[in-house]
């Protein structure tokens, strides 16, 4: 029974960290490119994002392998989400007709 009710958590708990991670990415990009330390700020972000999802995967999975694959797949859920949300509209696209991004 208690699985019942922990997959689904494991699976909201990998949502959040995924979604911590990877709007703090967007916000490291953008802010760490305005910089003049733009090495301190992706070290320094890096160390924090990766602390804090690994301390949560370790904390989430509590020794049981199944909830490690429904947080992984909550993680990778926000992650598409995220990259959705803060993706840039090209600025000229009639300039280059059918072509959207780079491959």
């Amino acid at each position: 029974m208690t699985d019942m009710v922990m997959l689904p958590l494991a699976g909201l708990a990998g949502l959040m960290l995924g979604i911590f991670f990877f709007c703090g990415l967007w916000w490291t990009v953008r802010k760490g490119l305005a910089s003049d330390a733009i090495a301190w700020w992706f070290l320094i972000s890096f160390i924090v994002r990766m602390g804090v999802v690994v301390t949560g995967f370790i904390l989430v999975a509590a020794g049981r392998w199944e909830r490690v694959a429904v947080c992984l797949l909550g993680f990778l859920i926000a992650r598409v989400a995220v990259a959705r949300m803060t993706r840039l509209k090209p600025a000229n696209s009639a300039s280059l007709p059918g072509i959207t991004h780079a491959s």
